[in-house]
Protein backbone atom coordinates (compact mmCIF):
# COMPACT_ATOMS: atom_id res chain seq x y z
CA UNK A 1 0.00 0.00 0.00
CA UNK A 2 1.94 2.86 -1.16
CA UNK A 3 -0.41 5.65 -0.10
CA UNK A 4 -0.06 4.12 3.38
CA UNK A 5 3.63 4.16 3.65
CA UNK A 6 3.90 7.39 2.09
CA UNK A 7 1.58 8.54 4.78
CA UNK A 8 3.45 7.00 7.85
CA UNK A 9 6.80 8.53 6.40
CA UNK A 10 4.65 11.61 6.65
CA UNK A 11 2.86 12.32 10.15
CA UNK A 12 5.41 9.81 11.70
CA UNK A 13 2.65 7.37 13.09
CA UNK A 14 4.01 3.86 13.24
CA UNK A 15 0.65 2.34 13.88
CA UNK A 16 -1.07 4.20 11.39
CA UNK A 17 -0.04 1.97 7.88
CA UNK A 18 -1.00 -1.36 9.76
CA UNK A 19 -4.81 0.66 10.04
CA UNK A 20 -4.67 1.95 6.47
CA UNK A 21 -3.64 -1.30 5.37
CA UNK A 22 -6.50 -3.17 7.47
CA UNK A 23 -9.01 -0.74 5.99
CA UNK A 24 -8.04 -0.48 2.50
CA UNK A 25 -9.04 -4.49 2.41
CA UNK A 26 -12.91 -3.67 3.48
CA UNK A 27 -15.14 -3.69 0.09
CA UNK A 28 -15.71 0.04 -1.37
CA UNK A 29 -12.95 0.68 0.39
CA UNK A 30 -9.01 1.64 -1.41
CA UNK A 31 -5.91 3.11 0.02
CA UNK A 32 -7.10 6.51 -0.30
CA UNK A 33 -10.24 6.12 1.08
CA UNK A 34 -9.18 4.44 3.25
CA UNK A 35 -6.27 7.20 5.08
CA UNK A 36 -9.39 9.04 4.87
CA UNK A 37 -11.50 6.72 7.10
CA UNK A 38 -8.13 6.66 9.58
CA UNK A 39 -7.79 10.03 9.87
CA UNK A 40 -11.38 10.40 10.30
CA UNK A 41 -11.97 7.98 13.29
CA UNK A 42 -8.34 9.52 14.53
CA UNK A 43 -9.98 12.36 15.25
CA UNK A 44 -12.76 10.96 16.77
CA UNK A 45 -11.08 8.38 19.00
CA UNK A 46 -13.58 8.39 22.01
CA UNK A 47 -16.91 8.55 20.20
CA UNK A 48 -16.04 6.48 17.07
CA UNK A 49 -12.85 4.80 17.30
CA UNK A 50 -12.95 3.36 20.61
CA UNK A 51 -16.73 1.89 20.45
CA UNK A 52 -15.79 1.00 16.93
CA UNK A 53 -13.29 -1.51 18.62
CA UNK A 54 -15.13 -2.74 21.11
CA UNK A 55 -18.15 -3.50 18.53
CA UNK A 56 -15.09 -5.62 16.20
CA UNK A 57 -14.26 -7.34 19.36
CA UNK A 58 -17.38 -8.38 20.39
CA UNK A 59 -18.54 -9.59 16.62
CA UNK A 60 -14.95 -11.59 16.48
CA UNK A 61 -16.15 -13.38 19.83
CA UNK A 62 -19.86 -13.54 19.38
CA UNK A 63 -20.76 -14.03 16.00
CA UNK A 64 -20.98 -17.66 14.95
CA UNK A 65 -22.75 -19.56 11.49
CA UNK A 66 -26.07 -21.03 12.14
CA UNK A 67 -25.58 -24.88 11.64
CA UNK A 68 -28.85 -24.91 10.06
CA UNK A 69 -29.24 -21.86 7.29
CA UNK A 70 -25.58 -20.84 7.08
CA UNK A 71 -26.28 -17.49 8.14
CA UNK A 72 -24.46 -15.57 10.76
CA UNK A 73 -25.82 -14.32 14.37
CA UNK A 74 -24.92 -14.49 18.14
CA UNK A 75 -26.96 -17.90 18.53
CA UNK A 76 -27.16 -21.03 16.70
CA UNK A 77 -29.99 -21.52 15.25
CA UNK A 78 -29.87 -17.98 14.22
CA UNK A 79 -33.24 -15.83 15.74
CA UNK A 80 -34.56 -16.38 11.85
CA UNK A 81 -34.38 -20.32 12.28
CA UNK A 82 -35.28 -20.37 16.05
CA UNK A 83 -38.54 -17.69 15.41
CA UNK A 84 -41.94 -19.03 16.24
CA UNK A 85 -43.54 -16.69 13.76
CA UNK A 86 -41.78 -17.76 10.21
CA UNK A 87 -43.32 -19.98 8.11
CA UNK A 88 -41.34 -22.66 7.68
CA UNK A 89 -43.26 -23.67 4.67
CA UNK A 90 -40.72 -21.82 2.40
CA UNK A 91 -37.34 -21.72 2.27
CA UNK A 92 -35.21 -18.81 0.24
CA UNK A 93 -32.29 -20.07 -1.09
CA UNK A 94 -29.24 -17.38 -1.68
CA UNK A 95 -26.32 -16.89 -2.53
CA UNK A 96 -24.74 -14.83 0.11
CA UNK A 97 -25.77 -13.26 3.87
CA UNK A 98 -25.99 -10.20 2.23
CA UNK A 99 -28.65 -11.31 -0.37
CA UNK A 100 -30.26 -12.56 3.06
CA UNK A 101 -30.41 -9.40 4.50
CA UNK A 102 -31.96 -7.75 1.35
CA UNK A 103 -34.44 -9.79 1.39
CA UNK A 104 -35.10 -9.69 5.13
CA UNK A 105 -35.84 -5.92 4.14
CA UNK A 106 -38.73 -6.83 2.13
CA UNK A 107 -41.56 -6.56 3.70
CA UNK A 108 -43.95 -9.07 3.69
CA UNK A 109 -41.48 -12.57 3.45
CA UNK A 110 -41.82 -14.46 6.71
CA UNK A 111 -39.87 -17.76 5.29
CA UNK A 112 -36.70 -19.30 6.47
CA UNK A 113 -33.58 -18.95 4.32
CA UNK A 114 -31.24 -21.34 2.98
CA UNK A 115 -27.62 -19.62 2.50
CA UNK A 116 -25.31 -21.00 -0.20
CA UNK A 117 -21.85 -19.31 0.20
CA UNK A 118 -21.48 -18.49 -3.14
CA UNK A 119 -22.44 -19.77 -6.69
CA UNK A 120 -20.90 -22.36 -9.22
CA UNK A 121 -18.35 -21.16 -11.35
CA UNK A 122 -16.41 -23.37 -13.31
CA UNK A 123 -13.96 -20.30 -13.97
CA UNK A 124 -13.14 -19.85 -10.22
CA UNK A 125 -13.13 -23.50 -9.84
CA UNK A 126 -16.68 -23.56 -7.27
CA UNK A 127 -18.46 -27.01 -7.75
CA UNK A 128 -21.16 -28.00 -6.26
CA UNK A 129 -18.91 -29.39 -3.08
CA UNK A 130 -18.17 -25.93 -2.51
CA UNK A 131 -21.16 -24.83 -1.56
CA UNK A 132 -23.99 -25.60 1.11
CA UNK A 133 -26.68 -27.17 -1.08
CA UNK A 134 -26.39 -30.62 0.58
CA UNK A 135 -28.06 -28.79 3.67
CA UNK A 136 -30.65 -27.70 1.53
CA UNK A 137 -31.64 -31.47 0.38
CA UNK A 138 -32.03 -32.56 3.46
CA UNK A 139 -34.17 -29.17 4.61
CA UNK A 140 -36.28 -29.97 1.41
CA UNK A 141 -36.79 -33.35 2.44
CA UNK A 142 -38.88 -32.39 5.54
CA UNK A 143 -42.48 -32.91 5.05
CA UNK A 144 -43.10 -28.91 6.21
CA UNK A 145 -41.70 -27.43 3.76
CA UNK A 146 -43.91 -26.77 1.07
CA UNK A 147 -41.38 -24.40 -1.40
CA UNK A 148 -37.78 -23.49 -2.10
CA UNK A 149 -37.57 -20.10 -3.61
CA UNK A 150 -34.41 -20.23 -5.58
CA UNK A 151 -33.22 -16.36 -5.07
CA UNK A 152 -29.90 -16.80 -6.94
CA UNK A 153 -28.74 -13.39 -8.35
CA UNK A 154 -29.43 -13.12 -12.30
CA UNK A 155 -26.22 -13.64 -13.42
CA UNK A 156 -25.10 -16.15 -15.29
CA UNK A 157 -23.32 -18.07 -12.42
CA UNK A 158 -26.47 -17.21 -10.13
CA UNK A 159 -28.49 -18.95 -13.27
CA UNK A 160 -26.73 -21.99 -13.48
CA UNK A 161 -26.71 -22.50 -9.59
CA UNK A 162 -30.45 -22.27 -9.76
CA UNK A 163 -30.82 -25.12 -12.36
CA UNK A 164 -28.50 -27.12 -10.75
CA UNK A 165 -30.32 -26.45 -7.27
CA UNK A 166 -33.25 -27.25 -8.75
CA UNK A 167 -32.19 -30.65 -10.79
CA UNK A 168 -31.26 -31.47 -6.72
CA UNK A 169 -34.33 -31.08 -5.51
CA UNK A 170 -36.39 -32.43 -8.63
CA UNK A 171 -36.92 -35.49 -6.34
CA UNK A 172 -38.78 -33.72 -3.35
CA UNK A 173 -41.88 -33.10 -2.65
CA UNK A 174 -42.04 -29.29 -2.75
CA UNK A 175 -42.54 -26.45 -5.18
CA UNK A 176 -39.30 -24.97 -6.90
CA UNK A 177 -39.98 -21.09 -7.31
CA UNK A 178 -37.82 -18.28 -9.03
CA UNK A 179 -37.53 -14.73 -8.47
CA UNK A 180 -39.25 -12.86 -11.44
CA UNK A 181 -37.50 -11.20 -14.29
CA UNK A 182 -38.13 -7.43 -11.95
CA UNK A 183 -34.42 -8.55 -10.94
CA UNK A 184 -32.50 -7.09 -13.85
CA UNK A 185 -29.78 -9.21 -15.47
CA UNK A 186 -26.67 -8.82 -14.25
CA UNK A 187 -28.33 -7.41 -10.78
CA UNK A 188 -27.38 -8.65 -7.41
CA UNK A 189 -29.83 -8.79 -4.82
CA UNK A 190 -27.88 -6.31 -2.18
CA UNK A 191 -27.75 -3.40 -4.85
CA UNK A 192 -31.46 -3.62 -5.82
CA UNK A 193 -34.54 -1.19 -4.21
CA UNK A 194 -37.25 -3.01 -1.85
CA UNK A 195 -39.91 -1.77 -4.22
CA UNK A 196 -37.80 -4.07 -6.74
CA UNK A 197 -37.29 -7.10 -4.61
CA UNK A 198 -40.97 -7.32 -3.44
CA UNK A 199 -42.39 -7.25 -6.87
CA UNK A 200 -40.10 -9.73 -7.92
CA UNK A 201 -40.79 -12.11 -4.89
CA UNK A 202 -44.54 -11.81 -5.12
CA UNK A 203 -44.08 -12.79 -8.83
CA UNK A 204 -42.03 -15.24 -8.43
CA UNK A 205 -43.17 -18.71 -11.02
CA UNK A 206 -42.15 -22.32 -10.95
CA UNK A 207 -38.55 -23.49 -12.08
Amino acid sequence: MEVGREFTREVGLGGIEALIQLLAKVPGLGPRSARRAALHMLKRRESLMEPLARALREAADNVKTCSVCNNIDTVDPCTICAGTKRDRSQICVVEDIGDLWAMERVVGFRGLYHVLGGTLSALDGIGPEDLNVGGLVERAASEEVKEVILATNATVDGQTTAHYIADRLKDANVIISGLAHGVPVGGELDYLDEGTLSAALKARKPV
